[in-house]
């Protein structure tokens, strides 16, 4: 009973240390703010690197938030109030009304009057998702199972190549690589530019997002979809496929590296010379499929 009595209390007191240890390292990542991925610990959505982003999140935020929460406490009222003024201690007679003209008037116009004051900004946020500044850059996004395709047009170089994650081997935590996120080739593009995204797939439904740009774009086979995003702050930002494309949907992440102009243009210049020869596995797949239908 004495071993078991101490044993006991050194469990309590590991798990007790434990807890503050988690308590403490969370605490930590709330405090620090980190770019482009998600922390351990952390709440809420990643920092915003773009003003679409920064209005999204101020849509959800201070909008959908409050109205949710005060939807939620107005209904939770309610039922307090009706469980207690018609429980059947008072009310040993049942009521027999069936209608009440003024309730029915508020429930109608007050959910119209929330959806008007939510749909303000909402229309909003659609019209700078939907509405393409002009771009600075384009870049052609090709999803496959389970990597990513970038390709360059002829004014950037004229190059494209396959991004994959990298193995658990080949990481360098030292260099910055985060496991199940970091690639083999980053995409990589100007601070302070439009980028022109142009997104398709050659296999199944995917879907392109990274948090801190505010992009969420589904991949479609046969169909070209685009959107956009400026950055603002240098880094690396990550992002993942969004539907389940298969066995290896969690093992496809997203990383662009945002960079000054003129570090932008010096790596137009290697990423020629790397990527322009070298066949990637789009035009691998395209050229087989070619060669069965001859």
């Amino acid at each position: 009973m004495r071993h078991g009595g101490r044993f006991a209390r050194h469990r309590i007191a590991i798990g007790a240390a434990s807890a503050a240890a988690s308590a403490l390292s969370a605490a930590t990542a709330w405090g620090e703010e980190t770019y482009g991925y998600a922390a351990p610990g952390q709440i809420g959505f990643q920092p915003p690197v773009t003003d679409l982003a920064r209005y999204l999140q101020w849509f959800h935020n201070d909008i959908l938030v409050p109205v949710t929460v005060v939807i939620s406490l107005f209904v939770l009222a309610l039922l307090i109030y009706v469980v207690w003024r018609f429980r059947e201690s008072a009310n040993p007679t049942p009521s027999r009304t069936t209608h009440n003209a003024v309730l029915e008037v508020a429930w109608t116009i007050l959910p119209v009057i929330v959806l008007l004051f939510i749909a303000v900004p909402s229309f909003r946020l659609l019209t700078m998702q939907l509405t393409l500044p002009p771009p600075e850059v384009t870049v052609k996004v090709t999803a496959s199972q389970w990597h990513w395709n970038y390709a360059y047009p002829k004014d950037e170089g004229d190059f494209s190549f396959d991004s994959f994650m990298k193995d658990q081997g080949d990481l360098k935590p030292e260099s910055g690589d985060i496991r199940l996120l970091a690639v083999d080739n980053e995409a990589v593009v100007p601070i302070n530019k439009v980028v022109r995204l142009q997104i398709t797939a050659t296999d199944v439904i995917h879907s392109f997002v990274v948090q801190s740009f505010g992009v969420r774009v589904d991949a479609v086979p046969g169909r070209l979809n685009e959107t956009w995003f400026k950055a603002d702050r240098e880094g690396v930002y990550y992002g993942q496929c969004s539907k389940i494309c298969g066995k290896d949907h969690a093992f496809m992440p997203i990383a662009f590296r945002v960079v000054s102009q003129e570090k932008y243009d010096a790596w137009l210049a290697d990423a020629k010379k790397k990527f322009a020869a070298a066949p990637n596995a789009i035009r691998v797949a395209a050229s087989a499929v070619e060669a069965t239908r001859q």
